[in-house]
């Protein structure tokens, strides 16, 4: 069986979320399936990266990278629904997209699509204008989830937003989780990557950790309301810096201002983006993790967290209830005043401190990626399955 799938979303040097997601994804599904052959189409002037490179040295892996202009092409396929990408790398049993993007194929070739989340439709008002138009109007979620054979939902939370919002059928949907890799664990206190760490990004002794995007959706306005309070309220708390780590996205001017106008400005560290391999060692060094956000398909930063032994604080809505479990502190996301005195709570108690650590550490073992992957694999094998099923009964028909 010959596997399309869709990688345009790892031609950016840097990624998050999504391209986390499918870079695991795929590793574990070429290293697991000595069956199939996966061919990856790409489309980018840029040069051949290293997430593409790392993909490319499987033996069952075979990379088409196309250079068209990407506004011209998007406009073919949206307008047009040509040309056909199964065609366009060579024919294709079925076709994989790992997130949402511009796609038409031929009407044998069916698509598998996952589908993150639904924050576009719940929380519009967290997107451009330009954000919302091309979800909206070009890239159309809701008519590729119709086009879809199979979807799969990363959390119950993203599965239900496909039943209520979009009125897909539940036998549709599969659910697969993320999963962690091994270099998210807990370190010991003298690992020497930890002080390399420290000293590259030039993070406090103490401090308490945000990770993720920096833009409105993820309530960065109430981790700094948060953090003034603790500082005010709380003077035995003064040596725990607050460190914000993350692009810069939407409105992030905003938060900066808001930052810089605190009271505790000098204590509050924005340290952009960081390199993916030293995540396991600022998730060790960092004393708590908040994460308030007003809405996750997933939130993978949640899990990364608690496999690296942090306790956590994050929202008690759309996803992270169903990732956290028992093993993190809930809060409203509404209320900076709830988040403060968790945080509070969760650094003055040392017992606490010890319970969500060991929690954190056997929640985090739920989930692999080699699983996720043997999971997708299968949806690809039911679908081969179902055509080939299809096709011999159609061959039947016509002998008769």
């Amino acid at each position: 069986m010959k596997v399309g799938i869709d990688v345009r979303c790892l031609e950016e040097e840097n990624v998050s979320g999504v391209g986390e997601y499918t870079l695991e994804l795929l590793t574990n599904v070429l290293r697991e399936d000595k069956e199939n052959e996966y061919i990856l189409f790409s489309n980018s002037f840029r040069k051949k990266n290293k997430h593409l490179r790392r993909l490319e040295k499987f033996p069952n892996a075979k990379l088409k990278k196309f250079r068209f202009p990407n506004k011209i092409f998007n406009l073919l396929l949206w307008y047009a629904g040509f040309p056909k990408i199964d065609k366009l790398i060579g024919g294709a049993d079925l076709f994989f997209a790992p997130n949402i993007n511009f796609i038409s194929l031929s009407k044998n070739c069916p698509l598998v699509l996952t589908f993150h989340d639904l924050s576009f439709e719940r929380y519009p008002e967290f997107f451009s204008k330009k954000g919302r138009l091309w979800h909206f109007y070009f890239v159309n979620p809701r008519k590729l989830s119709r086009m879809a054979k199979k979807i799969i939902a990363v959390s119950e939370s993203t599965k239900k937003d496909l039943i209520d919002l979009y009125g897909t059928g539940e036998q549709k949907i599969r659910l697969i989780h993320h999963g962690i890799g091994p270099k998210y664990r807990a370190l010991d206190e003298n690992n020497a990557g930890l002080a390399k760490a420290r000293k590259k990004y030039n993070l406090p002794e103490k401090f308490i950790l945000f990770l993720g995007n920096i833009e409105p959706r993820k309530n960065i306005f109430s981790v700094l309301a948060a953090y003034l309070k603790l500082r005010k309220n709380n003077p035995k708390l003064e040596k725990y810096k607050l460190v914000i780590i993350g692009d810069f996205g939407l409105s992030s001017s905003d938060i900066i201002g808001e930052a810089k106008n605190s009271k505790f400005r000098d204590d509050i560290i924005f340290a952009g983006y960081i390199k993916e391999r030293d995540k396991p060692y600022i998730y060790n060094l960092a004393s708590l993790f908040v994460y308030p956000s007003f809405f996750e398909g997933f939130g993978l930063p949640v899990l990364e967290s608690m496999s690296c032994g942090t306790p956590v604080i994050c929202s008690n809505g759309s996803s992270l209830p169903e990732i956290t479990g028992d093993a993190a502190i809930l809060i409203d996301s509404l209320r900076a005043d709830e988040l403060e005195k968790s945080m509070a709570e969760a650094l003055l108690d040392k017992d606490l401190q010890k319970k969500m650590k060991s929690k954190g550490l056997r929640r985090a073992e739920s989930f692999e990626w080699k699983k996720c992957a043997e999971e997708t694999i299968n949806i690809f094998k039911e679908i081969s399955n179902e055509k080939n099923k299809r096709n011999s009964g159609e061959i039947i028909k016509l002998n008769k």
